[in-house]
């Protein structure tokens, strides 16, 4: 909160899957936009490791997004900044090794966690190089699709916080819940709880809330029933279903974060988790609202608040950059 205003401001972004672009983006975005603090809600690593292999001829190979790419020594940092792009964590390997690393049954999953270290850990060290002595606030919490072991790479850090279960107060009149867990999903992700469980966490969080000033409820999956928490419909193979030529849309939100919500009645909820139902919307009175991601095309979607705690006043503005 700036010296003098009654206004305190944060950029919010959600759901950047390993995107090293959209990453680096949310860094900046603090001092772009002019706010007090920048808060990710989830999903902060990527889904999967690319292997590049090496050929017999000193060239590389990898398959990326269905086709395979080929390259020679001197395109090879192209090829592995495109996997990032895309969320993907490059693993430069011969033919002999990944054979190895597929024979072991826990090799995929070791190769992952080594993977995601290693990228969350250099996203503090940048974190740490552009913030340092800024006085930016940053509060980073894992999402459904994180490993558990994220959650302890980020409290790690002396740069970042890592709100998740927890209550944070980030201003004074301004405080916050955060819950990186979403309910059941057909991927079976790491973070995901039963409704009433989800419903259980959610109220003993909300009790720590004060009965004044802004509440933020940070939670990761939107509230059921809502423009902001609709999918594409899926069959029983996980593919789209598709009615008169268009794919059907369902709402696959909570039913135990829209239930908190209405009992609670808090200030904002920031939400994620459905890339593809970016806007904003009211629950009674709480304004609630998820930027999407579209991160696989390196384009970190936002929003802007501006809370004045003392009039308990919030306005935002939907960012795409």
């Amino acid at each position: 909160m700036r010296r003098g205003s009654d206004e305190f401001t944060v950029f919010f972004a959600t759901d950047i899957h390993g995107s090293d672009r959209c990453f680096k983006k949310f860094i900046n975005a603090g001092k772009f936009y002019g706010v007090d603090a920048i808060i990710i809600g989830g999903d902060v690593t990527g889904k999967a490791v690319v292997p590049v292999t090496r050929g017999a001829g000193g060239g590389y190979s990898a398959s990326i997004a269905g086709h395979t790419s080929e390259v020679m020594e001197d395109e090879l940092p192209r090829l592995l900044d495109e996997i990032r792009f895309n969320g993907q964590y490059p693993w430069v390997t011969t033919r002999d090794e990944l054979s190895a690393v597929q024979a072991d049954p826990d090799g995929v999953a070791k190769l992952f966690h080594a993977a995601i270290t290693e990228s969350v850990n250099r996203w503090l060290e940048i974190a740490e190089e552009r913030l340092r002595g800024t006085g930016m606030a940053v509060y980073i919490s894992p999402g459904n699709d994180d490993d558990m072991m994220v959650g302890d790479l980020l409290s790690a850090s002396d740069t970042i916080i890592n709100p998740d279960g927890q209550v944070v107060e980030l201003a004074p009149g301004v405080t916050m819940l955060s819950l990186g867990y979403s309910n059941p999903t057909p991927w079976n992700s790491p973070r995901e709880l039963p409704e009433d469980e989800l419903e259980r966490r959610l109220s003993t969080l909300a009790t720590q809330l004060p009965s004044s000033g802004i509440t933020i409820h940070n939670i990761h999956v939107p509230p059921f029933g809502t423009i902001i928490d609709q999918a594409a419909q899926l069959d029983s193979d996980l593919r789209p279903v598709v009615h008169g030529g268009q794919v059907s849309f369902v709402h696959v939100g909570s039913t135990a974060v829209r239930r908190v919500l209405e009992a609670t009645q808090p200030t904002l909820g920031l939400h994620g988790h459905i890339h593809e139902s970016p806007g904003a919307v009211k629950v009674g009175r709480t304004l609630c609202v998820n930027p999407g991601s579209e991160y696989n095309d390196g384009v970190l979607r936002g929003v802007i608040v501006r809370m004045q705690p003392s009039k308990g006043k919030v306005g935002y503005q939907l960012t795409v950059g």
